[in-house]
C-alpha cells in the first residue's frame, strides 16, 4: 500500500495511507526510503486484528475520518522524523578508547549490543586492499532505507563483526542479494519477526574457515558467526533494520550464524549442493539468502533405509509449518519451500539406497501432510490474510492449488503443506557420526530463496584499461 501511495505521489495524485498504531514511523520511513518525506498518514486506533468490526467502523468514523480529509486537503508536510544527518563514510564519528566508542556506538543504535572492533579509516581500508575493490562502487540502494551500499560499507560492518579480508567476496556476495530484486529485503523487520540465513557452499568454504560439521548454526567458528552477525549489522546500519525504522517484529529472533553446507560429503554420494540446484550448473563458491520463521531438531533419526527414516523427517517438516502456509497463496502463489538439512550419515542412507535428492523430495511431497481441516484453519479461521474462509477444494477449482489438495471432501483428508515436491530445499551439513536433521520453515516472498556466485578474484575496479596494440 506505502509502494502503491508514493506511485501515485509521483504522479501528481495525493494519497493518505492507513496505518495501525505503532506502524506509523515505519510507514514515515518507508516513504524516505522510496524518495517520498510527505508521507500523509491516517492512524487507526489499536489493531484492526484484536477489534470487532463496529469498533473499528466506530473508531474510523470518530478519528481517522478527518486524518484522511486532512491528508487529502492540505499541503503535505516534511516528514523530518528519523532523518538525523548521518556521518559521511569518511568522516571520525567518534574518538576514544575501545570501551567508549562501543558504548557510543551501542547508545546510537549503531551496534547489536555487544562489543565491536571499532572501524577505523586504517582498518577498513586495509580490509578492501587485498582484493583490489574500488571502496566507492555502489553496489545498489537498499530498500527502503533508500542508502547507498557501497563497497566501503560492506567493509566498515564486515570490521566491526571481527570478519577477516579474506572473507569480503562472501559479505559482497550477500550484499549483492540484498541489492536485487529477488530477497526482499524491504521485508525485512515484519511483524511476525523471521530472520535471515546465509548458507554457503563451494569449495573455498573451507580455507575461509567456515564451519560444516559438529556444532553447525552455533556460533563458535570464527567465520560462520562473525559474518553471520555482519548479516544482521549490515541490516540494522545500512537497510534500516531497527525498531525507529522498519523492524516491527513482535518477537525476534537472535543473529543466525551462517550454515555451511559439507562439500566432501556431498561430492561423496553425489548430490548437488543447494546452490547448485538454485542456480543450474553453478559448482563454485556461491551464498544463497532465505529468511526463516521457525526451526526444530529432529532427534536421533532411527531406521537404516530410506523408507524407515521418512516419515520421521516428515513429521519435523509439519511439525514447523503453520501460518507459513499463507505463503502458498495469500502473500503470493506458491512461495511455501521449507529447509531440510540432514547430518552427513543420514544422507548417505538414502544415496546408498540409490535415492537422489528429488526421490527424497517425492517421498516428503507423500508423507509431509496435515489435515485439510488444519490447513484451512490456517489459512483462513485463524488468518486474516486470505479473503473469506477458504476451502482448498475451492482454490483447486480456481487453479490456486494443484488437484492433489482436493482429491475428496473429507475435511480430515491428508494434504501436503507444499504444492509441488520441487519446493522442499534439502542441505548437508552436521555432526559426520550423528543421525540428526533440522528443519526450518521460511517467510515466502518476505524472503525468498536467492542465490549469488562468491567471486573471490582480485578485483579490477580500479585497474585502468590498456587498450591493445
Amino acid at each position: 500500500m506505502l509502494r502503491a501511495s508514493v506511485a501515485a505521489e509521483a504522479a501528481g495524485i495525493p494519497t493518505v495511507s492507513l496505518v495501525c498504531e505503532g506502524f506509523s514511523q515505519q510507514a514515515l520511513a518507508t516513504g524516505r526510503g522510496l524518495g517520498f518525506s510527505g508521507m500523509r498518514l491516517a492512524v487507526l486506533k489499536g489493531h484492526v486484528d484484536a477489534q470487532s468490526t463496529q469498533d473499528v467502523i466506530a473508531s474510523l468514523i470518530a478519528t481517522t475520518i478527518d486524518q484522511i480529509v486532512a491528508g487529502l486537503t492540505e499541503p503535505a508536510l516534511l516528514d523530518t522524523t528519523g532523518a538525523t544527518v548521518e556521518p559521511t563514510s569518511l568522516e571520525v564519528a567518534a574518538v576514544g578508547t575501545v570501551s567508549e566508542i562501543n558504548e557510543y556506538f551501542a547508545d546510537r543504535g549503531w551496534s547489536d549490543g555487544s562489543a565491536i572492533i571499532p572501524p577505523t579509516r586504517a582498518l577498513v581500508e586495509a580490509f578492501i586492499a587485498p582484493s583490489g575493490h574500488d571502496p566507492w562502487r555502489v553496489i545498489g540502494t537498499a530498500r527502503p532505507s533508500g542508502r547507498d551500499m557501497t563497497v566501503w560499507s560492506v567493509a566498515v560492518n564486515g570490521v566491526m563483526a571481527r570478519c577477516r579480508p579474506e572473507q569480503l567476496p562472501v559479505l559482497l556476495a550477500a550484499a549483492e542479494i540484498l541489492a536485487g530484486t529477488s530477497y526482499g529485503v524491504e521485508h525485512s523487520g515484519n511483524t511476525t519477526g523471521a530472520d535471515a540465513l546465509m548458507i554457503v557452499s563451494g569449495p573455498s568454504m573451507a580455507s575461509l574457515g567456515f564451519n560444516h560439521g559438529p556444532g553447525a548454526l552455533r556460533e563458535g567458528a570464527q567465520a560462520n558467526t562473525a559474518v553471520g552477525r555482519w548479516l544482521r549489522l549490515y541490516l540494522r546500519n545500512v537497510c534500516g533494520f531497527t525498531a525507529d525504522e522498519h523492524d516491527k517484529a513482535t518477537f525476534g529472533n537472535p543473529t543466525k550464524v551462517v550454515l555451511c553446507e559439507d562439500l566432501d560429503a556431498l561430492n561423496e554420494i553425489g548430490w548437488p549442493t543447494l546452490a547448485t540446484e538454485e542456480l543450474s550448473g553453478m559448482n563454485g563458491d556461491a551464498v544463497t539468502l532465505v529468511r526463516i520463521n521457525s526451526g526444530s531438531i529432529v532427534g536421533s533419526v532411527f531406521g537404516s533405509t530410506p523408507e524407515q527414516i521418512i516419515p520421521y523427517l516428515a513429521n519435523g517438516l509439519t511439525r514447523v509449518t503453520a501460518w507459513d502456509l499463507t505463503h502458498l497463496f495469500g502473500l503470493g502463489h506458491f512461495l511455501y519451500a521449507p529447509l531440510l538439512i540432514l547430518s552427513p550419515i543420514l544422507a548417505r542412507i538414502f544415496a546408498k539406497a540409490g535415492w537422489s535428492k528429488d526421490d527424497v523430495r517425492r517421498a516428503l511431497f507423500a508423507h509431509a501432510r496435515i489435515p485439510a481441516i488444519t490447513f484451512e484453519r490456517l489459512i483462513g479461521e485463524w488468518s486474516n490474510l486470505t479473503t473469506g474462509r477458504p476451502r482448498l477444494i475451492d482454490l483447486s477449482a480456481q487453479g490456486i492449488v494443484p488437484p492433489v489438495f482436493a482429491e475428496s471432501d473429507d475435511p480430515h483428508r491428508l494434504v501436503p503443506i507444499v504444492d509441488d515436491a520441487a519446493r522442499f530445499r534439502i542441505a548437508v551439513a552436521g555432526d559426520p557420526n550423528r543421525t540428526n536433521a533440522f528443519v526450518m520453515s521460511n517467510d515466502g516472498a518476505h524472503g525468498w530463496w536467492t542465490t549469488q556466485r562468491v567471486d573471490s578474484g582480485f578485483s579490477s575496479d580500479l585497474l585502468c584499461a590498456v587498450p591493445p596494440r
